[in-house]
């Protein structure tokens, strides 16, 4: 089961929903945290990893936010001396194809999803992770 799941989108919108969703939902996931860019995750998810804690089993990263966007969020945390990397998926509003072909480039992205997210669309992620879980 996915404990916890990280939420880096600034978005308060797209947060909030995401939240409703997985809450009312306990089979997804037990806790949620979120940030609103990705210099702030990147640092709290740095001292995470240098304070020996578990980091979340997934996270949903957006592209376009400010200070640091997605793509240079990935660039550094694919860096981190981590065992256990989470499951990333890149949830955003972008359909350009080459973003799509980039996030493919990271062996750490496991699909990108284009924004809203839907029950429909977290039940067959989470069903997907309990599949690739028990193999």
């Amino acid at each position: 089961m996915i404990e916890t799941v990280c939420i880096i989108d600034d978005d308060p919108i797209f947060v909030y929903g995401t939240k409703v969703l997985l809450n009312y939902n306990s089979s997804f996931c037990s806790s949620v945290i979120v940030h609103e860019d990705g210099m702030e995750a990147l640092e709290n998810l740095t001292a995470m990893v240098k304070g020996g804690e578990q980091l979340p089993d997934l996270i949903f990263l957006d592209l376009n936010m400010p200070i640091m966007d997605g793509w240079e969020f990935l660039d550094e945390f694919v860096k981190l001396p981590i065992k256990r990397k989470p499951r990333v998926y890149i949830v955003s509003s972008s359909i350009d194809k080459q973003d799509i072909e980039k996030a493919n480039t990271y062996d750490i992205v496991k699909d990108f999803i284009v924004k809203p997210l839907s029950e429909s669309i977290l039940s067959d992620l989470f069903k997907t992770i309990e599949t690739e879980g028990a193999a």
